[in-house]
């Protein structure tokens, strides 16, 4: 079964390059494109992994991981924070709230495959 991938980013060009390289790796990709609809999504297909960004319109990124981590029935969902946020304030935030990983935009797209198979090869 392959494994599902969502992506949580209200950036166009972001979200168009990082689905092209998830699909390349033979990944089930979604996309929301604010925190009320990646919440949604994240509860009614259960993906393995999220890419979610920390600024959306609607709620933060930080506020969908924080909600994840607080229901049970999405305890197996890994979340990789990918933000241009990277204070580290903002980044010992994410890791607080849950988050799996924590990566800052701009970001090497081969790090981003390598963390989402380690990420995804913890399950």
């Amino acid at each position: 079964m392959n494994q599902k991938i969502l992506i949580a980013d209200d950036e166009q060009n972001i979200v168009i390059s990082v689905e092209f390289l998830m699909k390349r790796e033979g990944y089930v990709v979604s996309v929301a494109g604010d925190g009320e609809e990646a919440l949604a999504r994240i509860r009614a297909d259960k993906p393995d992994l999220v890419l979610l960004d920390v600024m959306m319109p609607k709620k933060s990124g930080f506020d969908v991981c924080q909600e994840v981590r607080a229901d049970p029935a999405l305890a197996g969902v890994r979340i990789l924070m990918l933000t241009a946020k990277g204070r580290d304030i903002e980044v010992t935030k994410g890791l607080a709230l849950g988050a799996d990983a924590y990566m800052t935009k701009p970001f090497s797209t081969k790090a981003l495959v390598e963390k989402v198979r380690e990420l995804l090869a913890q399950q």
